[in-house]
């Protein structure tokens, strides 16, 4: 090891990255350009992931006009055929890549702690390439359901893909970031959904002009090709980065404390002296300030190879989370994301149901589809993106906590509204719209962002990427509930109705409140490494000092 035993390397090291920090260049809203590029690097597993849960909902739209099995026909009595569009009214499509993404999520967060983050960084991305490729490659003359059935077993091999970026991309930032802009980071990494959705509502709106000219005249088998744009407009991003991601070198925080784990003399001091992990981009950073780089033959990039940094003790999550204050908080990241997607994807998956229900897509079918992509883009516009950056502009003054509070409490007041009110507002747009739109703002300057950065701030290194990874992974099962069950329940013909399952969310966003008071801490300026290397150091009998400024959760 680099370190040895030699303390006095480790709190130089500490000292200098201190000072990379306050000395870097700063470029624009206060960050350094080797932060902007990370946010590029990370955020587009979550452009594509908003993207993707926008587009499915255009896609959605146009398969049901493009192929001849979705347009129900009539027998000769006049009685409609059985149903056979099994991938489309079940919600299976739709809830395909969800469904990848909880293997994903689980999956690469258990092997960023193992292997380390570079060694399992871009691998996500080369799944979602792959699978991209041969959603957009499906053959026409499978048929409808055909074309259905191929669309989601390979949706679910990109949800994994998507799914892996949640703990890879949220690991490696919090993992490169200092405690007093930690969550303005993560909260802008997370805000590039919203850029995804915004993008693919400008994409359908421009594709769909594109197709008025066949659609009008009664072609719309010619829609095939629609859907297929739509969805391949995803690969430029993912391409663009892919390199970069590659060849990211392992952070120095990372390889800092799989080396003071590794060793237990360094631990007990490091423990004693309150030693803060480092926190630079790079080690090529300290090179270029002059400082020490005591690490720098173990932080090289590991592009397509996996190699372990340091070692990795077995059942470490088992062991780190049998203990009630920290399952406590476990348990209350997992159930509150689990409670927010509910409700997210719940209205984002079915907006363009929802559209049609108030009555937004009247018209020639053309106009039908022109009006879902339009009224989406409306909504994304005003609310959806806006919250992200509420929250990237408040979350370092007001903290995490009293922000997921208030995203639970508002989108509460939201869908009670709805519940009582929709059979009477459906009828007005002008009415109907306005809420939808304040329900998207309070998801983003709300649960829907914090319950993405609390895991990645209230847990350790050794753990942070499984932790985050089994919390985002059961988001997704709410997400899953959600795109299955709410296309059944909401239609009166077979269930309960849309008014209905509005105050089922009400209840949700409830319960998420109360969760958030009682399990949920606030990780605003914590430090999950320095609480857990005293925490150790004490398990072992190692004689580490209390330190008077440590605050726990």
């Amino acid at each position: 090891m680099a370190f040895g035993n030699d303390l006095d390397a480790y709190q130089g090291a500490s000292t200098s990255l201190a000072l990379v920090e306050k000395s870097r260049a700063r470029s624009f809203l206060g960050l350094s350009w080797g932060e902007a590029k990370l946010l590029v690097i990370a955020g587009v597993g979550f452009f594509m992931d908003a993207y993707d849960l926008f587009i499915i909902n255009m896609i959605y739209a146009i398969l049901l006009r493009t192929y001849k099995e979705f347009k129900v026909p009539q027998t000769d009595r006049g009685a409609p055929l059985p149903n056979i569009t099994w991938g489309l009214d079940g919600g299976v499509l739709k809830a395909s890549a969800n469904i990848g993404n909880v293997f994903g999520q689980i999956l690469f967060g258990f092997l960023g702690d193992t292997f380390g983050r570079s060694a399992v960084y871009g691998k996500e991305l080369i799944i979602i390439i792959v699978a991209v490729i041969m959603i957009i490659s499906v053959p026409d003359y499978l048929g409808g359901v055909g074309v259905t059935a191929w669309m989601t077993a390979f949706r679910f091999i990109m949800g994994i893909g998507i799914g892996g970026d949640y703990p890879m991309s949220a690991t490696i930032v919090s993992d490169r970031s200092h405690a007093h802009k930690r969550g303005t980071l993560l909260a802008l990494i997370f805000s590039n959904q919203g850029w995804g959705n915004l993008v693919g509502a400008i994409a359908a709106v421009v594709v769909i002009a594109a197709y008025k000219g066949p659609v009008t005249a009664g072609d719309t088998h010619k829609l095939s090709g629609a859907w297929r744009i739509l969805q391949g407009l995803a690969l430029i991003p993912a391409f663009g980065v892919l390199y970069f991601r590659l060849t990211l070198v392992e952070s120095t925080r990372f390889t800092q404390a799989r080396q003071i784990q590794d060793d237990p003399e360094l631990l007990a001091k490091a423990s004693a002296a309150g030693v803060v992990v480092g926190e630079s981009d790079s080690d090529e950073e300290l090179a270029k300030k002059g400082g020490d780089t005591p690490i720098a033959a173990e932080n090289e990039a590991v592009g397509l190879k996996f190699a372990t940094v340091g070692k990795k003790p077995h059942n470490e999550f088992f062991e780190y989370f049998s203990e009630w204050r920290h399952l406590r908080v476990l348990l209350g990241t997992i159930l509150g994301w689990f409670l927010v997607d509910i409700t997210f994807y719940g209205i984002n998956l079915n907006q363009s149901v929802i559209l049609q229900a108030i009555g937004f897509t009247t018209g020639s079918t053309w106009s039908k589809l022109m009006k879902v992509a339009t009224g989406n883009l409306i909504i994304t516009v005003a609310g959806f993106l806006p919250g992200y950056f509420f929250t990237a502009a408040l979350i370092e003054v007001v903290g995490r906590k009293p922000i997921q509070l208030l995203g639970f409490a508002m989108n509460a007041l939201f869908f009670g509204i709805l519940g009582g009110k929709f059979d009477e507002y459906k009828a007005h747009t002008n009415q109907i719209f306005p809420l939808f739109v304040f329900l998207q703002f309070f998801f983003n300057f709300g649960a829907n962002a914090t319950t993405f950065i609390i895991p990645a701030e209230a847990f350790p290194t050794r753990v942070r990427a499984s932790a985050h990874g089994l919390s985002a992974a059961c988001g997704k099962l709410g997400a899953i509930l959600a795109s299955l069950g709410f296309s059944v329940l909401a239609d009166p013909k077979k269930s309960i109705g849309q008014e209905k399952v509005f105050w089922i969310f009400f209840a949700i966003s409830i319960l998420g409140f109360i969760v958030t008071i009682l399990l949920v801490p606030e990780t605003k300026g914590y430090d999950a490494d320095e609480v857990d290397r005293k925490e150790l150091a004490e398990k072992r009998g190692l004689g580490a000092e209390t330190n008077p400024n440590l605050h726990s959760l």
